[in-house]
């Protein structure tokens, strides 16, 4: 039977095998603010957060948005030529009407095999959006639906369709980008590089069930070693590149930028901080998210985040709320984050 010295053991030998996974980001952060808002220089909100509730009354809601103290938009629901059912010149000038101003759009083609024979066919869907998001006075325009990508050679046909999309952006202005989930943080690695992981971690398994014991009964060495596998297999694996790294490897950084979803790494076992660090020069948007309302969930550190995010130059931002599984209304949240952004001294 192993004692409390021989777990202790065990556990540094994972941390040095590299096999300990991703560390995360703790929270030391309150609820959200009872204080006035007032407002920030830069307050994004991803209209998606609203759904139906703005779809409903676009003027009046996006009334109901700048009251709340957020400067600048996000859209979502670009198709055919319009945001929703309103044409992007008529959602533009709703938008100056209350006060916001248009700043970046997510929307993503309706083509999901990325070869070279359907190259053309993305050009022809982004060439048209870059069209209507120059009638909209956008800053950058954001995919954020993830490509399949289960090779090394998905990836580059993806980052070709990126930098296509990218230099039709770049030539009216636009900075183009791509919007992380938590599936981008999955490993790609060679059939040769997963059978030497496997074979070390076959042989892994085998020292520490030497060293916890379990006796000689083979029943108990075998229940021993699935427990283990288990408790390894929710660490992560650090075989081969994730999705996110081989995207923005195949991507032209003066073409491609990208946007950190902090909340989605963090579900995909990731430090948001340490991507910010380790490609300063890549990442210039963030969305800022949590469980539903900003700063409630407790899981989130938004004050290491956005210090990092600002050392690097990172200065705009917009929040993005799920649905709520209590039935609160949209609206609620979203103007509960805000109170919450305004109110946090770590906010410019």
């Amino acid at each position: 039977m192993a004692n409390r010295r021989d777990f202790i053991k065990s556990s540094a030998i994972l941390a040095a095998s590299g096999m300990a996974g991703a560390s995360f980001l703790s929270s030391c952060g309150t609820g959200s603010a009872e204080a006035t808002p007032t407002s920030k220089s830069f307050l994004g909100l991803q209209t998606y957060s609203l759904g139906d509730e703005l779809n409903a009354d676009v003027p009046g809601g996006l009334a109901k948005i700048k009251e709340m103290g957020y400067t600048d938009l996000e859209l979502a629901g670009y198709g055919n030529g319009k945001i929703g059912d309103v044409e992007c010149a008529d959602y533009k000038k709703m938008a100056e009407d209350a006060g916001l101003k248009i700043t970046s759009s997510h929307l993503s083609p309706s083509i999901w095999l990325y070869r070279p024979d359907k190259f053309d066919q993305f050009d022809e869907f982004w060439k048209k959006a870059v069209e209507d998001h120059v009638t909209l006075g956008v800053k950058y325009m954001v995919q954020p639906s993830m490509p399949n990508i289960t090779s090394r050679d998905d990836a580059k046909n993806v980052g070709e369709v990126f930098n296509r999309a990218g230099k039709f952006a770049k030539d009216a202005g636009i900075s183009w980008g791509y919007h992380n989930h938590s599936g981008e943080f999955k490993r790609i690695a060679s059939k040769e590089e997963q059978e030497a992981a496997d074979k070390a971690q076959r042989e892994m398994l085998d020292q520490y069930a030497a060293m916890m014991g379990g006796g000689g009964d083979p029943e108990e060495q075998a229940a021993l070693k699935a427990s283990l596998a288990a408790m390894m297999s929710g660490m992560g694996s650090s075989v081969g590149e994730t999705i996110e790294e081989l995207l923005i490897q195949n991507t032209d950084p003066s073409l491609v930028m990208f946007q950190l979803d902090v909340y989605w790494a963090v579900m995909g076992q990731q430090d948001p901080c340490e991507w910010l660090e380790k490609y300063p020069d890549r990442y210039k948007l963030l969305h800022i998210k949590d469980r539903w309302i900003i700063g409630d969930s407790g899981m989130m550190n938004f004050e290491k985040i956005f210090n990092k995010a600002y050392s690097i130059g990172i200065t705009e931002f917009f929040v993005e709320l799920e649905g709520d599984s209590k039935g609160r209304r949209q609206f609620e949240g979203v103007a509960e984050s805000a109170k919450y952004l305004i109110n946090a001294p770590f906010v410019m």
